[in-house]
């Protein structure tokens, strides 16, 4: 998985919208796979038009956050990856600060998506905010 600085750099080099179209659906093709276990109730995004599932991955004690993410739809799955690059690597502290939408927007995607995208990249964006939260509150329980 590419980084969201060399996701930001492939993007200037694609002028076209076209052309990031696919790149979006390259990036969803290099999602890590998610276990069939993890497609559960638990890991549902609620608010997404297409199915969509994330899974925290990490987060103990002294341990940066990831995901893995899916969704039945390929140009979703893109839009997983590149919300996973956003955010995933950092303490749940640093994932919390992170403004997706607004790297969202940089990357031009906000004109491209229709409403009903637009709403599910939000819903997916809060989950993730919303499992940094946890997280961070179950290290904090942990230092006291």
């Amino acid at each position: 998985m590419p980084s969201i600085d060399a996701i930001r750099d492939d993007f200037t080099l694609l002028d076209e919208w076209d052309d990031r179209y696919r790149y979006i659906l390259e990036l969803g093709k290099a999602l890590e796979p998610m276990s069939a276990a993890g497609h559960d109730e638990a890991n549902r995004v609620r608010g997404c038009v297409s199915q969509v599932w994330l899974e925290r991955t990490r987060a103990g004690p002294g341990e940066a956050i990831g995901w893995r993410g899916d969704s039945d739809s390929h140009l979703v799955r893109g839009l997983i990856a590149i919300a996973i690059a956003l955010h995933s690597g950092k303490a749940p502290a640093e994932a919390l600060a992170v403004d997706a939408m607004a790297a969202f927007r940089g990357l031009g995607l906000e004109q491209h998506l229709t409403p009903q995208r637009s709403n599910g990249v939000r819903a997916m964006i809060e989950r993730m905010r919303a499992d940094a939260r946890s997280a961070l509150g179950a290290r904090q329980g942990v230092a006291s």
